[in-house]
């Protein structure tokens, strides 16, 4: 039987993506992309030429069923997105559900994505976290960062590089200028950089650069602030010894 194949691609470097991702790609009868022009550089590089059908949030609705038909069919389909795995914060969700009510057997391939290697390497805890992706643009913003401050797990949260000062600020508003957070960017990239501080520092850091490139904003949760709390007290409470 026919399957959906889920394949992520590098988020940057082209070299982060999985032998059988590769085989995956040259097997398969057609490939979804988000973005055909995006996809053609990485087949080109990858020396794989496949049809291309694009599939993204504008279409995704309408074409879903004739996917869906396709594989049920007998055609093995991939689903990629522009960099990392599709359906985080990408499309992909849909034509998953889509498969999964229709008997179609999905494969998710594990690979490349932004928000883990931002967490990992931000120096909060990482053993439980809470992915946000994109924040509201609007409506429900400021409730979301509301109900986000008391989060007692590590948030990550993805913005645009037009955005990032503002939604700094705002969560220096919300959560406290002195909590801490680690901001990367340009994640595998020849300009990756991650800054680390308060929420305080870090804005002003990018008030002073301006953003360029991907970010990831990686929040310290109201637990391991209270953890940094508890162990300055007991720093401070420590005997003078002469």
């Amino acid at each position: 039987m026919a399957k959906l194949y889920i394949v992520p691609t590098p988020i940057g470097n082209l070299e982060d993506i999985t032998m059988r991702a590769v085989r995956v790609l040259q097997e398969v009868d057609f490939i979804l992309a988000e973005d055909t022009r995006t996809t053609s550089v990485l087949l080109h590089h990858l020396n794989i030429q496949k049809p291309l059908r694009s599939h993204h949030k504008f279409n995704e609705h309408a074409t879903v069923a004739v996917v869906a038909e396709a594989i049920a069919s007998g055609q093995n389909v991939a689903l990629v997105s522009d960099a990392g795995t599709p359906g985080i914060s990408d499309p992909g969700f849909l034509l998953v559900r889509t498969c999964v009510e229709n008997g179609i057997e999905v494969v998710t391939l594990p690979g490349a994505t932004a928000c883990i290697p931002a967490l990992v390497q931000s120096g909060f805890p990482c053993d439980r976290f809470c992915f946000e992706g994109f924040l509201p643009q609007k409506k429900g913003r400021k409730k979301r960062l509301e109900e986000l401050a008391a989060e007692e797990r590590t948030v990550i949260l993805y913005e645009s590089p037009y955005r990032v000062v503002k939604c700094l600020e705002q969560l220096a508003e919300i959560f406290g200028e002195e909590r801490e957070v680690a901001v990367s960017r340009e994640l595998t990239k020849l300009y990756e950089q991650t800054i680390r501080g308060t929420l305080a520092e870090v804005t002003e850091h990018f008030r002073q650069h301006a953003p360029k490139g991907e970010f990831v904003i990686v929040v310290a949760g109201r637990a391991a602030m209270r953890r940094a709390d508890r162990k300055r007290e007991e720093q401070d409470e420590e005997p003078f010894e002469e």
